[in-house]
């Protein structure tokens, strides 16, 4: 863990860097800005909307705001599991291209840890090549030997809003 390469946990309230707040979803880790980070939510079921992609699982009341919730399984493609105990829907607020704030619940297999990264420790996406979009990743972070990606909530966002409005 003293390996200056890797991110390391929240232990200093000094701790200089950005913090993201890690989650599982198909034994991976993945990260969001904690600073986009509202609330973490127990597993409800939400309200379907009809003719909705299948990964937009429905939405749900917040506090009088009905906020869209999105089961990040089905939007990357990956193996579809029951919802279990360990199941939460991270609600994130970003504003998108089009200078509009908007919040979505991402529904994860369960939250993980936070962890501290500076800039230097941000490796970007590597390309893949036209058939692996990673357009959703802003880059990668060694976090106690594994790999953590980092997702921009933004364009979670734009591209969710972007398949509605075509």
């Amino acid at each position: 863990m003293n390996d200056a390469a890797n991110a390391v946990l929240v232990e200093e309230e000094e701790s200089p860097g950005t913090q993201y707040l890690t989650f599982l979803l198909a034994d991976e880790q993945y990260g969001l800005n904690i600073l986009q980070v509202q609330e973490i939510r127990g597993w409800e079921k939400p309200t379907r909307i009809p003719n909705s992609p299948k990964y937009l699982r429905g939405v749900v009341n917040l506090r009088g705001t009905i906020v869209p919730v999105m089961d990040m399984r089905l939007r990357f493609g990956l193996p579809v599991e029951p919802y279990s105990k360990e199941t939460v829907v991270i609600v994130v607020n970003a504003v998108c291209k089009r200078g509009v704030e908007r919040s979505i619940g991402l529904i994860v297999d369960a939250v993980s840890d936070v962890v501290v990264a500076n800039d230097e420790q941000i490796v970007n996406t590597p390309e893949f090549g036209s058939h692996v979009p990673t357009e959703n990743i802003i880059g990668l972070v060694n976090q106690g030997g594994s790999m953590v990606m980092l997702l921009d909530v933004a364009s979670l966002i734009e591209t969710d809003v972007a398949e509605e409005d075509g």
